[in-house]
């Protein structure tokens, strides 16, 4: 019995030992450190309210903005930055409305009621190839006339001033978001000019028949060609008689009826100047010769009359 006591109190002191390891173990951990609940990522997003078709300046009340877990590259997170732009591609509602997904470029930098217009440029007509995005400039044209003169639609060699203070959009590669410099071997080949779109008739004509000089001028320098001490052009094409006076009519009638080259040149009764009288042509006279022949029978005279000769029997 001794034993058994014995035998039990070491197993109880055993026991005692074993919590007092396990008591000492769990004393020695770091306490646990409460995980708090991961929050979800929200980015403000300008978003369509409804469809944006293509082609019509965004409006306002066409857009919001709107939490999204992503940011779209490209994204917008003001709705004011893109009142006004002009979509490329038709975009949805309730879709990110994205840089990629507007019109941009040379486009964006056209006003209303412009076109953009290539012509063809040397270093010899475009200031020493110095010409620059972002400039103005004034167009020139020269019209040569033909050697003979007779019946064609220039009366006499001009040179002129076609437009006042056109802007320069692009100069060979370079244009106004990425000014390279130009061409330092001087192989600009085109520039790329802001013209009004009634306008572009008399610029392509007088760049076909004639030259282009481009002079450049101060930006500063408000100076322009007064249009309304000159008279009106004739168009190619005859309007409609109820569109009125011709210089009311819109810009893209004005363009639409065109301009003949007689017209620009101001050879045209219509035009400025008016057309010079035709040089007259004098009647050839007639020349009477002799012809020389040995032979007294069939001597005769031969008479020249306008280039052709026959022989009159005397």
């Amino acid at each position: 019995m001794p034993n058994l006591t014995k035998i039990f109190a070491g197993v109880l002191i055993a026991v005692a030992l074993v919590l007092g390891l396990f008591a000492w173990s769990l004393s020695r951990r770091p306490a646990p450190v409460p995980v708090a609940p991961v929050a979800q990522a929200a980015f403000p997003v300008v978003v369509a309210s409804q469809s944006l078709p293509p082609g019509k300046p965004i409006t306002a009340d066409q857009l919001r903005v709107q939490s999204l877990p992503i940011n779209p590259s490209g994204a917008f997170t003001d709705a004011s930055q893109l009142v006004g732009r002009v979509p490329g591609v038709e975009i949805g509602a309730d879709s990110p409305v994205l840089e990629s997904q507007l019109s941009s470029g040379i486009a964006e930098r056209i006003e209303p009621g412009e076109r953009a217009l290539a012509v063809r440029v040397d270093e010899s007509n475009a200031v020493g190839n110095r010409l620059r995005p972002g400039n103005f400039v004034d167009v020139f044209f020269t019209l040569k006339r033909d050697g003979n003169g007779m019946g064609g639609e220039i009366d006499r060699t001009q040179a002129r001033l076609l437009m006042s203070k056109v802007r320069v959009l692009a100069f060979g590669n370079a244009t106004t978001t990425g000014d390279t410099g130009g061409d330092p071997n001087g192989m600009v080949r085109t520039a790329v000019l802001a013209v009004p779109v009634a306008d572009v008739d008399r610029l392509t004509l007088a760049e076909s028949s004639g030259r282009l000089v481009f002079a450049l001028r101060n930006p500063r320098d408000a100076e322009v060609v007064d249009q309304s001490v000159l008279p009106v052009l004739p168009g190619v094409l005859k309007t409609a008689a109820h569109t009125g006076d011709p210089a009311t009519q819109q810009d893209s009638t004005r363009a639409a009826a065109g301009v003949a080259l007689d017209a620009l040149s101001g050879s045209s009764e219509s035009g400025a100047g008016g057309r010079l009288p035709p040089v007259p042509r004098l009647p050839v006279p007639a020349t009477t010769r002799v012809a020389a022949n040995t032979n007294s029978t069939n001597s005769g005279i031969e008479v020249i009359r306008g280039g052709r000769a026959e022989t009159v029997a005397r």
